[in-house]
């Protein structure tokens, strides 16, 4: 049975008052480097995404869930992208908004939480990260989890005058 709560924090879906957390978290510059964003959010945006938020992940191919502390706060989010039932794939990305929240082993629960409901309920085979290369923590994160480094995407993420790699990461299901 896949439960989607930890030790020390739950995942959940999105709701109507994470408005304002969706808000701090997509207008963080800190974060766009790892988002793919180049421009801010406005709510009334946000508010919209918020309003399909309960699509199915057949249906829009994604599924966005909320990391949150045994206090009900909402620190960060976790998403499945990319969801391709018929190859039995899909993509994963991660951001704890708040620094002092990381290396607290949040995200390699949240991470597991994750692959246990892509692995058991969506039945995937496969599930795959892309990170910066530069970016080792994560590296380090993701490697621990059981991911192997299948390749390296060169130049492939712009960020300001520069061209970075990013390192694709696969975890199969066996």
């Amino acid at each position: 049975m896949v439960k989607l709560k930890g030790d020390r924090i739950y995942l959940r879906a999105l709701e109507q008052e994470d408005l304002d957390f969706l808000y701090e978290l997509e207008n963080n510059t800190d974060v766009w480097e790892v988002s793919g964003t180049i421009a801010p959010y406005s709510k009334s945006v946000l508010q919209l995404y918020l309003d399909n938020a309960h699509r199915d992940i057949f249906d829009v191919k994604q599924l966005r869930l909320v990391i949150c502390d045994l206090k009900h706060k909402a620190i960060g989010l976790i998403d499945i992208f990319d969801f391709e039932p018929n190859h039995k794939r899909a993509g994963i990305g991660i951001i704890i908004l708040d620094t002092e929240q990381r290396n607290k082993g949040i995200g390699s629960e949240s991470i597991t939480l994750l692959c246990d409901y892509a692995f058991d309920v969506l039945g995937l085979r496969q599930i795959y990260a892309n990170i910066l290369e530069e970016n080792s923590a994560s590296m380090h994160l993701f490697r621990k989890l059981g991911f192997d480094v299948v390749g390296v995407k060169k130049d492939w993420v712009r960020v300001k005058n520069t061209f970075k790699n990013e390192v694709l990461l696969q975890k199969i299901n066996n």
